[in-house]
């Protein structure tokens, strides 16, 4: 299926490794132009020239929490390609612990990377979408966004779930301007160097009950089935699809809704 991306711009946050550099390298193999960013300017600097040969693609060095992101990234775009028509919204960390032992400054960290610095980037950006009257925006949240994720998880869940709602309410105010807005929640996504591959080379035995437990297709996904759907979704081919959150998981998750 040709989506119609060919020519199109999109930014991506967090494009170094990992789901995002996965959400990138979709973008680029659909004919987009992409702007990435990253905190570690040599990893960024290092995926851009592995992945120049599949299109056009500018790194961006910088710290998303930073208070003009989003402007630096909307600027980096405009005056690299002329104007944005995808914003995914993708960096992201987290910090577990007991509720009563997690700090403001823990709160305020990852407050800062998972919620904080997506509002700031996304306002930059969808204000351009409106004047143009077109774009699609998406946030990468996660399934613990929409459930219960469990013991020591609390910083993350309500990030993951905050951002889930801010863009239910963005695709209401943007509709009219022809701005889609919606979020992507992965289930356990394997990557080399991620939280899932650490543990499943530390401890195969217990990955392998885990995902017997937990993963009825019985193996983790994969970082590009989950920019599969991104694409889709920053595609006119999901022209009516806007306000909603879309599970990437496997059936992992267990909400019914």
């Amino acid at each position: 299926m040709d989506l119609g991306l060919s020519g199109k711009v999109a930014i991506v946050t967090g494009g170094s490794r990992g789901i995002g550099r996965g959400i990138v390298e979709g973008l680029l193999a659909e004919g987009c132009k992409v702007v990435t960013c990253a905190r570690n300017a040599e990893k960024l600097q290092q995926a851009v020239d592995e992945l120049r040969a599949s299109g056009d693609i500018v790194g961006v060095p910088l710290d998303i929490t930073s208070r003009d992101a989003g402007e630096t990234l909307l600027a980096k775009a405009k005056a690299e390609f002329g104007a944005v028509d995808v914003l995914v919204n993708n960096a992201g960390g987290n910090k577990r612990g007991a509720f009563v032992e997690l700090s403001d400054e823990d709160w305020q960290t990852v407050l800062e990377l998972n919620f904080n610095s997506h509002v700031r980037v996304a306002r930059a950006v969808a204000g351009e979408m409106q004047k143009r009257k077109s774009g699609s925006i998406i946030f990468i949240a996660s399934i613990f966004g929409r459930e219960a994720g469990g013991k020591g998880l609390a910083i993350y869940n309500s990030t993951k779930s905050a951002m889930i709602s801010m863009a239910k309410i963005m695709a209401m105010e943007l509709a009219a301007d022809n701005v889609r807005v919606n979020s992507v929640a992965p289930g356990s996504i394997r990557f080399p160097g991620g939280s899932w591959d650490r543990r499943c080379i530390e401890d195969p035995e217990g990955m392998q009950a885990f995902i017997d437990r937990e993963l009825p297709l019985g193996r983790f996904g994969t970082v590009e089935e989950v920019a599969n759907v991104v694409a889709f979704l920053a595609s006119e081919r999901a022209s009516l699809v806007t306000g909603t959150c879309i599970n990437v998981d496997g059936c992992q998750s267990r909400s019914l809704i």
